[in-house]
């Protein structure tokens, strides 16, 4: 799986980092996403897949 987030779409909510925090974090200055796991291991799947369908701004994409 790799991931990719789309920073402009970002609005801070941080639902990422509550469903994936060994993958997701936010920038301390205006709580935009920051990816720390671009190919995330394949027992943090199921976490990163709930942290894109979560994400109201749509803005995490994976690919398999």
């Amino acid at each position: 799986m790799k991931v990719v987030i789309d920073q402009d779409r970002c609005v801070g909510a941080g639902q990422c980092v509550l469903a994936a925090p060994e993958v997701f974090d936010q920038r301390e200055e205006d709580g935009i996403v920051v990816l720390l796991q671009e190919n995330p291991p394949e027992e943090l799947h199921t976490q990163v897949r709930e942290a894109a369908q979560i994400c109201p701004a749509l803005a995490i994409e994976l690919a398999d």
